[in-house]
């Protein structure tokens, strides 16, 4: 029974299971379940909120990123060429020293606060590309146009901070300049850099790298505090004073160290913190092997010396005309220089020279000088020494003064028009724009030199100082003329006697012009001067005895038109365009105008020679008007020149390098007191002796169309066995003849 109760009971068959007990779970485990649950979850709300960011980011971009992200470079020449610059190349420039200038640039533009001049890359030498390059953008040549690593840290920290980074590639700094997109603030500074992006891709597909380089150089700035500085040619005028082809491996590294912050790393206004800089520069061309370690320590030495120019305290200009303050005062020979270039802006345009001036004045023009600029200086300071025209110290002196010299090519090489400190730019210039009688000095370019040429005379051809019969009022009446003067101005008698070609003109007399101006016709003469010698003010009663003979001319002559006449005395007898400039350049290169190598033969070779030997007794002869300008070393042929009445004196001396001239007299017509001054030939000496005694050449050669040969002092021609003789010059083409002795 207890069985059966048993086997009844539910599960009695079956076997009793233990009650298992529950693991419980580590409190670490737990947690840490929970967080990788967490970051899972962070991790695909990330992903997936990434990619809605992308998508939105992408789909801002494609529709807010211009259309139109091509940037034209070629545009920019022109936009940016404001200035127009007057330029000298200094023969004497020496690389190896800092001091030395290669150009001295005189400015001519619109806008004074604003300067900026395109240059092409060809003529940006290597090492101040690389200046740039190794200073601004390392990587420029390895880049299709962005270095993204910067850009994005450049996006992230506008975004972030107002603070602006400078990261930008060379390529995106000239979009900027170009289109002037450069807010940089928080969100519209990250949709320019969108914008620079798209464009800098796009320019890197259409422009080489040399392309956008040369733009990138023409249109940075470089500007102070006060003024806007365009471009590294405008940078290197102003800071340097030189034309870019000209900077050293120190100059080349400032205006790089610039760019970073050009109004507080200019080397004007800062220069300690532009030093530092350029010392950074030039580490970086180190470094990336732009420049060797020799190099290195050649532009340190150059840096410690570095020079510059400019002027903080820079004003506007006042008058329309004037020149900015910082360069100062232009010289004289600056003054004609821009006025032949409105000239030759004028003539080549088509247009007239108030139009021309402001073209000059709107810029663009490069203006290559033909100036001497330590002669230049040298005269100008002559010039304000009293000493070389007084015979002693007295009293103010009102007495004028000019003087000009020209080279055996045309080429001006010095203007100086006044005695006085130069106060004011643009005035009147005496010398290429005053009028003057040449007095005597017109006698050789006016009738000995076409007589000579014409075989009328030779060196030593005999000629009676008697006048010539002439109807000198036009009343009917023939009188004897011209009379001689003194020396001093005073009437004369005629002597009657035979004098040789060479004696007269030694001697300044009037008799033997006036014969061989009747032979010729006074209208030869006056053609020959206006046609041959390019002489511009004579008028239409020049066309006489009076002013063909002896210089009595209604105006006058400008000063350097009397003395480029006489380059023919020194050339063989050629007579080239008279200029102060050798060539004018647009912005884009094109040159407008570019002094001429051809010219005119005027006389022959052979006559030239034999008129400088006739004109050397001048000054080398006993009774020589121009003794007093003889020099120890350097031969002189010349002619002294004096107005009726002693108003205007003239020297002009051809030496073999150059011609040079001098004037001298009042305002008013006023007698010059010949006690108070020196001799004209002696002011010449006093003012360009030194200079003259310096020339490369002493001497003048002789042609072949020339002979030297004695001649018979008695009766001119050839000397014979038995006749007193002296050395004489003669045409080959044109030999007197043997004298037979029979006196």
């Amino acid at each position: 029974m207890d069985d059966k109760r048993r086997s009844k009971r539910p599960g009695a068959d079956t076997p009793v299971r233990k009650k298992k007990k529950r693991r419980s779970v580590h409190p670490i485990v737990r947690i840490a379940r929970i967080f990788g649950t967490f970051v899972l979850s962070c991790f695909m709300i990330v992903i997936i909120t990434g990619s809605i960011f992308a998508t939105a980011l992408t789909i801002y971009i494609l529709n807010f990123a211009d259309t139109t992200t091509t940037v034209s470079l070629e545009e920019e020449q022109t936009v940016v060429s404001n200035v127009s610059r007057f330029l000298y190349e200094n023969p004497d420039y020496d690389e190896e020293d800092p001091d030395s200038e290669e150009y001295l640039l005189y400015y001519g533009i619109k806008n004074p606060q604003r300067k900026a001049a395109w240059v092409d890359l060809d003529k940006v030498p290597q090492h101040v590309r690389d200046a740039f390059v190794y200073t601004e953008d390392k990587r420029f040549y390895t880049h299709d146009g962005i270095d993204f690593a910067r850009t994005i840290m450049a996006i992230l920290k506008t975004l972030l901070t107002p603070e602006q980074q400078g990261g930008s590639t060379i390529t995106q700094q000239t979009i900027k300049n170009i289109t002037d997109d450069n807010d940089d603030r928080g969100v519209k500074g990250m949709e320019r850099k969108i914008r620079e992006i798209f464009r800098a891709i796009n320019v890197e597909k259409v422009y080489t790298k040399d392309d956008i380089l040369e733009a990138y150089l023409n249109v940075v700035e470089f500007g102070t505090s006060q003024k806007e500085i365009i471009g590294v040619q405008a940078a290197a005028n102003y800071y340097f004073k030189k034309d870019v082809s000209k900077l050293n491996y120190a100059q080349a590294a400032s205006l790089a160290a610039m760019l970073k912050a050009p109004a507080s790393l200019n080397p004007l206004e800062h220069p300690h913190k532009n030093r530092e800089r350029l010392d950074y520069s030039l580490e970086q061309m180190l470094e990336n092997g732009a420049i060797s370690d020799d190099e290195f320590e050649k532009a340190q030495k150059q840096a410690d010396k570095l020079k510059v120019y400019g002027d903080p305290d820079f004003t506007t200009v006042k008058e329309e005309n004037d020149i900015p303050d910082e360069q100062g005062v232009t010289s004289w020979f600056l003054d004609a220089a821009m006025n032949q270039a409105v000239q030759i802006i004028a003539d080549e345009k088509g247009i007239d020279n108030d139009e021309a001036e402001e073209r000059l004045r709107q810029g663009g023009f490069d203006v290559y000088t033909t100036v001497d600029i330590e002669m230049q200086e040298k005269i100008e300071k002559e010039m304000r020494d009293n000493s070389n025209f007084q015979a002693w110290s007295f009293g103010d002196d009102e007495l004028r003064s000019g003087f000009v010299v020209v080279d055996y090519t045309g080429e001006v090489k010095c203007n100086v028009s006044s005695r006085s400190e130069k106060k004011e730019s643009r005035v009147f210039n005496l010398v290429s724009q005053g009028m003057r009688s040449p007095g005597s000095c017109i006698k050789p370019i006016a009738s000995y030199a076409p007589a000579l040429d014409q075989d009328l005379i030779t060196y030593s051809t005999l000629i009676k100082d008697d006048p010539i019969r002439i109807d000198a009022d036009n009343d009917g009446n023939e009188e004897d003329w011209p009379v001689n003067y003194s020396e001093y101005g005073e009437l004369g008698n005629w002597s009657h006697d035979n004098l040789t070609a060479w004696q007269m003109l030694m001697r300044s007399l009037n008799t033997a012009p006036a014969q061989l101006v009747q032979q010729m016709t006074p209208t030869y003469c006056y053609d020959f001067l206006t046609e041959k010698l390019d002489i511009t003010t004579l008028a239409g009663a020049d066309e006489g005895y009076s002013g063909m003979t002896v210089g009595g001319l209604t105006n006058g002559l400008h000063l350097q038109e009397l003395v480029a006449a006489y380059t023919i005395f020194g050339n063989g007898g050629k007579k080239y365009e008279t200029t102060y400039i050798s060539r004018i350049e647009e912005a884009d290169g094109t040159v407008i105008y570019e002094h001429s190598d051809g010219y005119k033969q005027v006389i022959s070779d052979s006559t030239a020679y034999v008129m400088n030997r006739m004109m050397q007794k001048v000054v080398t002869g006993s009774q020589g008007t121009g003794t007093q300008a003889k020099l120890s070393k350097t031969v002189i042929a010349a002619k002294s020149g004096t107005s009726s009445d002693w108003v205007d004196l003239n020297f002009v001396a051809c030496t073999p390098d150059y011609v040079s001239g001098v004037w001298i007299g009042y305002d008013e017509w006023k007698k010059i007191p010949t006690g108070n001054y020196q001799n004209i030939a002696a002011i010449w000496k006093n003012i360009f002796g030194d200079i003259a005694e310096n020339e490369e050449n002493h001497d003048f050669a002789m042609p072949e169309s020339v002979t030297e040969l004695r001649y018979c002092t008695r009766t001119g021609d050839i000397a014979g066995s038995g006749c007193p003789s002296e050395v004489g010059y003669y045409k080959v083409s044109n030999i007197p003849q043997t004298c037979s002795g029979w006196h």
